[in-house]
């Protein structure tokens, strides 16, 4: 049941919206006027409450569920409606003079900042499309063997069954990782698993390949992974390195694939990044595009398996919404008017340290973390006091509802080791009192479902 609910679709509740209205808020003070423009050349307010008019939360929603789906600021809303607005005046003229241009520079930004070529980088949907970009199009064979973990994301889990479960039907192999533990330990257990794997792949075939799926910064737990190390014993032992790196751009600075040299490596840029959803940056260095015979869905600058064409065949899948890849500089100027990559990650980061550590102490629990601190980036777990619920999508319901519609505020929730646990982000409008806003409402939660749901 644990990965059922780490990994289940949102439990269906009945909602009505015109009758919202939730029992209270740690914002009770009235908020400033949104803002929709900034001035680059000001100064901008400080991180935590100052910040929350650039964003467009309701009055008192406390938003500490930012890794989910991604905040989108007003400036960048804004330069997206003017897009729209240009796009919608004549389309002919955007779509066949002017789109191109402009989304190699979103792809140039990204590349950039991710250290990267630029053609080596396209822009996707999702994170969940362009690892499914990747897994489809390596040609499997009887006795290959596709590496995930107990901690994959669920979408990716479900593709690599599914990839196992048709012909030729390649082999599954699962990783365990139980936090909270080291890096030291998760690479030494991932050497040990990738030996055997690869001796039982190479019984079966000389031919025979591996390919493991690695998470960058998992989704649940929202831990990070040492991920370049694992990269590295890919390499030596000879295995494909395919990075799930969805909360990773924007949460992690100096990521220089050049210098790390995955496989492949796709992040999404709505999440951490601030770009409108959906957009995903898709990496495959030019040593692999040869992998990548066709883009999802198939374009219309394909022309066979040998021509390759990387670039141009993602740059037109069919009709989309375009204004989310187009985005992206709206986004970065954003953040570095703010103050840039390092100072927005070491304010994040800290807060999510203190955060944690306050929210634990009010909920009488811990931190999903080591000695080192290894695990927590922008993201913190935190146990909640659910001894003896179970880990059922009807428990998951009703914190889901109870925290949305009661207290007007939102962190993810999951079990992992048999456990329940809080996933809170923080991001540069939260503060200290979020943290403690959230240990209020779930003491009184968690009692609540204890009474409905305990077994004890």
């Amino acid at each position: 049941m644990q990965g059922a609910i780490a990994r289940s679709l949102p439990r269906r509740i009945n909602f009505d919206p015109s009758t919202f209205s939730p029992k209270m808020s740690s914002i009770t003070e009235p908020e400033e006027a949104k803002c929709h423009t900034y001035d680059p050349q000001s100064q901008p307010p400080k991180f935590g409450r100052a910040m929350r008019k650039y964003f467009g939360f309701e009055q008192g929603y406390v938003n500490l569920n930012h890794g989910a789906y991604g905040s989108q600021p007003l400036p960048v809303a804004a330069e997206c409606a003017k897009i729209s607005a240009e796009i919608e005046g004549c389309p002919d003229r955007f779509m066949r003079l002017t789109y191109q241009a402009r989304l190699e520079r979103s792809r140039l930004l990204v590349a950039n900042l991710i250290g990267a070529e630029v053609d080596e980088c396209v822009l996707v949907p999702n994170a969940t499309h362009g690892l499914n970009t990747i897994l489809r199009n390596f040609e499997w064979h009887e006795g290959d063997i596709i590496v995930g973990a107990t901690t994959t994301y669920g979408a990716i889990a479900k593709t690599i069954q599914y990839l196992c479960d048709i012909p030729p039907h390649p082999t599954m192999s699962t990783f365990s990782i139980q936090f909270p533990t080291t890096h030291a330990e998760i690479v030494a257990n991932w050497k040990a698993h990738l030996s055997s794997i690869v001796a039982s792949a190479a019984a079966v075939s000389e031919k025979s390949k591996v390919v493991a799926v690695i998470d960058g910064i998992i989704s649940v737990p929202g831990a990070r992974l040492p991920w370049k190390e694992m990269i590295k014993v890919c390499r030596e032992q000879g295995v494909w390195s395919v990075i799930d790196a969805a909360h990773m751009i924007g949460q992690e600075v100096d990521i220089n694939l050049s210098e790390v040299q995955p496989d492949f490596w796709v992040s999404n840029c709505h999440k951490w990044l601030f770009a409108k959803r959906s957009c995903s940056v898709l990496y495959v260095p030019k040593r692999n595009q040869h992998i990548i015979k066709s883009s999802i869905p198939t374009s219309h600058e394909y022309v066979s398996p040998t021509c390759g064409n990387f670039v141009g065949q993602h740059e037109w899948t069919g009709t989309i919404d375009f204004v989310p890849y187009l985005s992206i500089p709206a986004a970065l100027e954003f953040r570095n008017w703010i103050g840039g990559e390092h100072k927005i990650n070491e304010y994040c980061h800290q807060l999510a340290l203190s955060g944690g550590k306050r929210l634990a102490e009010i909920l009488g629990t811990s931190v999903m973390d080591n000695e080192k601190g290894e695990l927590t980036a922008n993201m913190v777990n935190v146990g909640l006091p659910l001894d003896g619920v179970p880990a059922t999508l009807e428990v998951d319901g009703f914190l889901k509802a109870q925290l949305l519609l009661e207290w007007n505020c939102y962190a993810a929730h999951y079990v992992h080791g048999g456990k329940w646990w809080a996933r809170c982000s923080a991001q540069v409008w939260s503060e200290m009192s979020d943290f403690e806003y959230l240990g209020k409402a779930f003491t009184e939660i968690c009692k609540q479902a204890k009474e409905k749901f305990s077994k004890n």
